[in-house]
Protein backbone atom coordinates (compact mmCIF):
# COMPACT_ATOMS: atom_id res chain seq x y z
CA UNK A 1 0.00 0.00 0.00
CA UNK A 2 0.97 3.56 -1.00
CA UNK A 3 1.74 5.57 1.86
CA UNK A 4 0.14 9.14 2.18
CA UNK A 5 2.60 12.53 1.80
CA UNK A 6 0.30 15.58 3.68
CA UNK A 7 2.18 17.82 2.36
CA UNK A 8 1.58 16.83 -1.23
CA UNK A 9 -1.94 16.31 -1.00
CA UNK A 10 -2.24 19.52 0.69
CA UNK A 11 -0.16 21.12 -2.04
CA UNK A 12 -2.25 19.41 -4.78
CA UNK A 13 -5.12 21.23 -4.06
CA UNK A 14 -3.39 24.57 -3.50
CA UNK A 15 -2.03 24.53 -6.72
CA UNK A 16 -5.18 23.50 -8.40
CA UNK A 17 -6.90 26.68 -7.13
CA UNK A 18 -4.47 29.15 -7.74
CA UNK A 19 -4.01 28.06 -11.09
CA UNK A 20 -7.75 27.99 -11.98
CA UNK A 21 -8.01 31.38 -10.67
CA UNK A 22 -5.41 32.62 -13.04
CA UNK A 23 -6.81 30.81 -15.95
CA UNK A 24 -10.33 32.73 -15.96
CA UNK A 25 -8.18 35.58 -17.33
CA UNK A 26 -7.72 34.08 -20.72
CA UNK A 27 -9.04 35.10 -23.53
CA UNK A 28 -10.36 38.61 -22.04
CA UNK A 29 -9.82 42.15 -23.16
CA UNK A 30 -8.08 44.07 -20.67
CA UNK A 31 -11.53 45.53 -20.12
CA UNK A 32 -13.27 42.61 -18.92
CA UNK A 33 -10.57 41.56 -16.68
CA UNK A 34 -10.85 44.69 -14.93
CA UNK A 35 -15.09 44.90 -14.70
CA UNK A 36 -17.12 45.36 -11.40
CA UNK A 37 -19.36 43.07 -12.24
CA UNK A 38 -21.34 43.26 -9.28
CA UNK A 39 -21.98 46.15 -6.39
CA UNK A 40 -19.41 45.36 -4.23
CA UNK A 41 -17.07 45.40 -7.06
CA UNK A 42 -15.99 42.28 -7.67
CA UNK A 43 -13.56 41.48 -10.95
CA UNK A 44 -11.28 39.20 -12.00
CA UNK A 45 -7.85 40.93 -12.37
CA UNK A 46 -8.38 42.55 -8.55
CA UNK A 47 -9.34 38.43 -7.25
CA UNK A 48 -5.54 37.36 -8.86
CA UNK A 49 -4.07 40.56 -6.88
CA UNK A 50 -6.06 39.83 -3.83
CA UNK A 51 -5.18 36.56 -4.02
CA UNK A 52 -0.99 37.36 -4.50
CA UNK A 53 -1.34 39.63 -1.62
CA UNK A 54 -2.82 37.35 1.04
CA UNK A 55 -0.44 34.46 -0.12
CA UNK A 56 2.81 37.00 -0.10
CA UNK A 57 1.99 37.44 3.59
CA UNK A 58 0.79 33.73 4.57
CA UNK A 59 3.67 32.25 3.14
CA UNK A 60 5.94 35.19 3.68
CA UNK A 61 6.39 37.40 6.71
CA UNK A 62 3.70 35.00 8.87
CA UNK A 63 7.26 32.45 8.73
CA UNK A 64 9.97 35.20 8.78
CA UNK A 65 10.54 34.53 4.62
CA UNK A 66 9.05 37.87 3.72
CA UNK A 67 8.29 38.53 0.07
CA UNK A 68 10.45 42.16 -0.56
CA UNK A 69 8.64 43.20 -4.01
CA UNK A 70 6.85 45.99 -2.31
CA UNK A 71 2.89 46.00 -2.34
CA UNK A 72 1.80 49.76 -1.60
CA UNK A 73 -1.97 48.92 -1.80
CA UNK A 74 -1.10 47.01 1.57
CA UNK A 75 0.11 50.08 2.74
CA UNK A 76 -1.63 52.17 5.90
CA UNK A 77 -2.85 54.87 4.32
CA UNK A 78 -3.87 53.19 1.07
CA UNK A 79 -7.53 53.60 -0.17
CA UNK A 80 -9.72 50.63 1.16
CA UNK A 81 -10.07 48.27 -0.72
CA UNK A 82 -6.91 48.86 -3.05
CA UNK A 83 -5.95 45.38 -3.32
CA UNK A 84 -9.12 44.17 -4.55
CA UNK A 85 -8.96 45.92 -8.34
CA UNK A 86 -6.71 46.91 -10.82
CA UNK A 87 -5.54 50.71 -11.61
CA UNK A 88 -5.46 52.04 -14.84
CA UNK A 89 -1.18 52.39 -14.83
CA UNK A 90 -1.45 48.09 -13.56
CA UNK A 91 -1.10 45.87 -16.82
CA UNK A 92 -2.57 42.17 -16.14
CA UNK A 93 1.62 41.48 -16.83
CA UNK A 94 2.19 43.41 -13.90
CA UNK A 95 -0.28 41.41 -11.58
CA UNK A 96 -0.44 37.86 -13.36
CA UNK A 97 3.26 38.09 -12.87
CA UNK A 98 3.66 39.52 -9.10
CA UNK A 99 0.71 36.45 -8.66
CA UNK A 100 2.97 33.74 -9.88
CA UNK A 101 6.13 35.20 -8.42
CA UNK A 102 4.55 35.26 -5.09
CA UNK A 103 3.78 31.29 -5.76
CA UNK A 104 7.47 30.76 -5.90
CA UNK A 105 8.08 31.83 -3.31
CA UNK A 106 5.35 30.41 -1.45
CA UNK A 107 7.12 26.66 -2.56
CA UNK A 108 9.94 28.07 -1.27
CA UNK A 109 8.70 28.08 1.59
CA UNK A 110 6.64 24.78 1.67
CA UNK A 111 9.70 22.93 0.45
CA UNK A 112 11.67 24.27 3.24
CA UNK A 113 9.61 23.58 6.43
CA UNK A 114 8.00 21.19 7.88
CA UNK A 115 4.15 20.51 8.32
CA UNK A 116 4.20 21.55 12.50
CA UNK A 117 6.52 24.35 11.88
CA UNK A 118 5.42 27.35 13.58
CA UNK A 119 4.17 31.23 12.16
CA UNK A 120 2.65 33.88 13.67
CA UNK A 121 -0.40 35.97 12.30
CA UNK A 122 -1.06 39.01 14.15
CA UNK A 123 -4.26 39.88 13.78
CA UNK A 124 -5.60 36.05 14.42
CA UNK A 125 -6.80 35.43 18.02
CA UNK A 126 -4.75 34.80 20.77
CA UNK A 127 -5.50 30.93 20.51
CA UNK A 128 -4.61 30.80 17.15
CA UNK A 129 -2.05 33.35 16.76
CA UNK A 130 1.08 30.67 16.04
CA UNK A 131 -0.31 28.32 13.36
CA UNK A 132 1.75 25.53 11.75
CA UNK A 133 2.51 25.29 8.17
CA UNK A 134 -0.31 22.77 7.56
CA UNK A 135 -3.00 25.16 8.88
CA UNK A 136 -1.77 27.86 6.88
CA UNK A 137 -2.16 25.52 3.75
CA UNK A 138 -5.16 24.77 4.67
CA UNK A 139 -6.26 28.28 5.20
CA UNK A 140 -4.54 29.35 2.12
CA UNK A 141 -6.57 26.28 0.01
CA UNK A 142 -10.00 27.98 1.49
CA UNK A 143 -8.71 31.11 0.68
CA UNK A 144 -7.85 30.49 -3.28
CA UNK A 145 -10.91 27.94 -3.58
CA UNK A 146 -13.67 30.72 -2.78
CA UNK A 147 -11.77 33.43 -4.85
CA UNK A 148 -11.55 30.64 -7.88
CA UNK A 149 -15.45 30.26 -7.50
CA UNK A 150 -15.23 33.72 -7.23
CA UNK A 151 -14.16 34.04 -10.63
CA UNK A 152 -15.79 31.28 -12.36
CA UNK A 153 -18.92 33.19 -11.62
CA UNK A 154 -17.34 36.16 -12.82
CA UNK A 155 -16.44 34.96 -16.09
CA UNK A 156 -19.68 33.34 -16.69
CA UNK A 157 -21.70 36.90 -16.32
CA UNK A 158 -19.10 38.02 -19.15
CA UNK A 159 -18.74 35.70 -21.43
CA UNK A 160 -20.41 32.62 -20.32
CA UNK A 161 -17.54 30.11 -19.49
CA UNK A 162 -18.03 28.37 -16.81
CA UNK A 163 -15.37 25.41 -15.59
CA UNK A 164 -13.11 24.70 -12.50
CA UNK A 165 -10.23 24.29 -14.69
CA UNK A 166 -9.06 24.28 -18.11
CA UNK A 167 -9.31 20.12 -18.81
CA UNK A 168 -12.47 19.37 -17.04
CA UNK A 169 -15.57 21.81 -15.79
CA UNK A 170 -17.39 19.77 -13.93
CA UNK A 171 -20.83 20.91 -15.47
CA UNK A 172 -23.30 18.26 -17.07
CA UNK A 173 -22.62 18.36 -21.10
CA UNK A 174 -25.86 20.35 -22.24
CA UNK A 175 -26.43 22.62 -25.00
CA UNK A 176 -27.33 26.26 -24.89
CA UNK A 177 -31.08 24.96 -25.46
CA UNK A 178 -31.24 22.83 -22.43
CA UNK A 179 -29.07 25.48 -20.04
CA UNK A 180 -32.22 27.60 -20.92
CA UNK A 181 -34.68 25.28 -19.96
CA UNK A 182 -32.74 23.93 -16.62
CA UNK A 183 -32.73 27.98 -15.88
CA UNK A 184 -36.42 28.49 -16.33
CA UNK A 185 -37.43 25.54 -14.10
CA UNK A 186 -35.20 26.63 -11.80
CA UNK A 187 -37.00 30.05 -11.64
CA UNK A 188 -40.28 28.74 -11.49
CA UNK A 189 -39.45 26.73 -9.18
CA UNK A 190 -38.23 29.86 -7.05
CA UNK A 191 -41.31 31.85 -7.81
CA UNK A 192 -43.14 29.55 -6.64
CA UNK A 193 -42.33 30.80 -3.08
CA UNK A 194 -43.09 34.46 -3.71
CA UNK A 195 -46.21 35.87 -1.59
CA UNK A 196 -47.82 37.85 -4.74
CA UNK A 197 -48.26 35.14 -7.95
CA UNK A 198 -48.72 38.36 -10.09
CA UNK A 199 -44.86 39.28 -10.10
CA UNK A 200 -44.17 38.63 -13.72
CA UNK A 201 -41.53 35.90 -14.66
CA UNK A 202 -38.88 37.12 -16.76
CA UNK A 203 -38.44 34.41 -18.62
CA UNK A 204 -41.72 34.92 -20.08
CA UNK A 205 -41.72 38.06 -22.81
CA UNK A 206 -44.18 40.53 -21.95
CA UNK A 207 -46.96 40.95 -24.69
CA UNK A 208 -47.06 44.80 -23.61
CA UNK A 209 -43.21 45.54 -24.82
CA UNK A 210 -42.97 45.74 -28.65
CA UNK A 211 -40.80 42.64 -29.88
CA UNK A 212 -37.78 44.70 -31.55
CA UNK A 213 -37.32 41.48 -33.73
CA UNK A 214 -40.71 42.56 -35.13
CA UNK A 215 -40.45 45.85 -36.18
CA UNK A 216 -41.77 46.88 -39.06
CA UNK A 217 -44.22 44.18 -39.69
Amino acid sequence: MTGSDPKAELRFYLTRARDALLWKLDGLSEYDIRRPLVPTGTNLLGLVKHVASVASYYFGECFDRPFTEPMPWLDDDADPNAGMWATAEESRDQIAGLYRRVWVHADTTIDALALDATGEVPWWSPERRYPTLHRVLIHMIAEAERHAGHADIVRELIDGSVGIRAEHSNLPDLDAARWLEYRDRVERAARSHLPDASVPDPSVPDPSVPDASRTGD
